[in-house]
């Protein structure tokens, strides 16, 4: 299995960071540690996230790590992360 990106995935992850920022730089740095880590259990349970019906025939599934939600993909044997939220953000 490979793990992937988003374009939209890496400006989420971003925009949280710079959020985090402005008030706790070392907090913002260890939320990015861990989403940016958490994914890769994925490589070995690639289906262990849970599936979004609503997005079917595509299997698109996620994972809550921490107080975020990342959603992702499995295409083949790649896992590419679409999506990345707090579960607080209105979206």
């Amino acid at each position: 299995m490979k793990l992937k990106w988003s374009k939209e995935a890496v400006a989420d992850i971003a925009r949280l960071y710079d959020f985090l920022a402005t008030v706790n730089p070392t907090a913002a740095a260890r939320a990015v540690q861990t989403l940016t880590v958490a994914p890769r259990q994925l490589l070995d349970r690639p289906q262990s996230g849970r599936q979004l019906d609503q997005y079917l025939p595509r299997e698109v599934r996620r994972i809550i790590v921490g107080n975020y939600e990342m959603r992702y993909e499995l295409v083949g044997s790649t896992v590419y992360i679409l999506r990345v939220w707090h579960t607080r953000e209105l979206r």
